[in-house]
């Protein structure tokens, strides 16, 4: 099992910048896709981004332009640069890995998660 730890939640206000921080215990670059979930109360998690084994990045439409993935193999983590936050992306951020294509969602390694909070 993959062991995941977050770090960088926080409060920011509307338009400001956060980085978040995955420390990953294998080569993020070995698993078929690494990268971010978000989840708020009542809500499932959905996907924020994602980066793959090659080095694709993929977004949420909702963050496209605002947020970037970036991956360190040599470090062992995956961040998640976030500018121009909104109060919209309030949620508990979790940090996943999908170790090969066949993975089912039911079997990412998911990170404990950490809080990000828009707001004035």
């Amino acid at each position: 099992q993959v062991q995941l730890v977050e770090s960088g939640g926080g409060l920011v206000q509307p338009g400001g910048s956060l980085t978040l921080s995955c420390s990953v215990s294998e080569n993020p670059g070995d698993m078929y896709a690494t990268g971010w979930y978000r989840q708020t109360p009542g809500n499932e998690r959905e996907l924020v981004a994602a980066i793959t084994r090659v080095g694709f990045a993929n977004y949420a439409n909702s963050v496209k332009g605002r947020f970037t993935i970036d991956r360190d193999n040599a470090e062992k983590t995956v961040s998640l640069q976030m500018n121009s936050l909104r109060p919209e992306d309030t949620a508990v951020y979790y940090c996943f890995a999908r170790r090969e294509f066949m993975t089912s969602f039911n079997e990412y390694d998911w990170g404990q998660g950490t809080q990000v909070t828009v707001s004035s």
